[in-house]
């Protein structure tokens, strides 16, 4: 059960609403220890680099050789294991901003994740918020000025999680600094702008204003920007895309079959496959 008592309570159960393959818990008793074993990885685990991140890609091993009866490279095997690790855990920071106004700081050793039954456990410590947020009166409330203080921290609660992270996948992705600061910036914004997609009308079109002003390009450690733009489709309908900074390696498995905003494919080709997604 989620714990009521969260001022992020709200954010993970609309997330859970709209996306039922994933599922947070707050832990409500800070002396607690996360799940371990049985399934759970926690973020620190994975960042020492050692038998929890072995495991975490096992399964991506096998799941290629199950889906597409060929193996991938280790370095292949490990970005996708890095993206579906931090995918679901970008949200856990970025659902709240945008919900709510609140951002939540969960460094590495407060997240579990369990990524057969899509369960996310959290341990909470402070919260950023803007004074008019009803919470600001909590202990835990770091009030902040306005909005442009609140996605500073964002990228900081985001980039405090995600570094230990980064540092135990690296060396095996055979990827350092800017490569990998590009990953976690791709995540960040594609993770957001899909979900945006299902909360209701006009959300994702928010999401992605929210999210160029949050990674316009200037901000480190990440590297590149939001990079939205459109193209036209075959009716002249505009379609909205954008430039990926990194490459999720999916093309040595399928050369022909790449993403909408993957850098390797043309813009004609986005269209066709957007124009599909549209029309599924």
């Amino acid at each position: 059960m989620l714990a009521t008592a969260s001022p992020l309570t709200a954010a993970y159960a609309r997330l859970g609403e709209v996306c039922p393959g994933l599922s947070v818990t707050v832990m409500e008793d800070p002396a607690h220890p996360l799940p371990v074993g049985d399934g759970w990885v926690t973020a620190d685990g994975l960042a020492a680099g050692g038998a929890q991140l072995d495991s975490f890609l096992a399964w991506d091993d096998a799941q290629v050789l199950r889906d597409y009866g060929q193996r991938a490279r280790p370095d292949v095997i490990a970005s996708f294991g890095l993206h579906r690790y931090a995918w679901p855990a970008c949200l856990l920071i970025t659902v709240p901003w945008f919900l709510h106004r609140r951002v939540p700081r969960l460094p590495a050793a407060h997240v579990a994740y369990h990524r057969t039954e899509g369960r996310m456990t959290v341990r909470p410590g402070t919260f950023a918020c803007l004074p008019d947020d009803p919470a600001a009166g909590l202990p835990e409330a770091v009030v902040v000025a306005d909005e442009e203080a609140l996605r500073a921290e964002v990228r900081a609660a985001v980039a405090e999680h995600l570094e230990p992270v980064l540092g135990g996948f690296g060396p095996r992705m055979r990827r350092r600094g800017r490569a990998l600061w590009g990953m976690a910036t791709d995540e960040i914004v594609e993770g957001l702008w899909y979900l945006a997609s299902l909360f209701g009308e006009g959300e994702e079109r928010r999401a992605m204003r929210e999210l160029e002003l949050l990674l316009p390009g200037t901000t480190r450690p990440y590297a590149g920007s939001a990079a939205f733009r459109e193209l036209a489709g075959p009716d002249g309908a505009p379609l909205a895309t954008r430039d990926r900074v990194s490459c999720c390696m999916f093309y040595t498995l399928r050369p022909e079959d790449t993403c909408a905003t993957c850098p390797r494919t043309c813009d004609s080709d986005r269209v066709a496959k957007l124009t599909a997604a549209v029309a599924a």
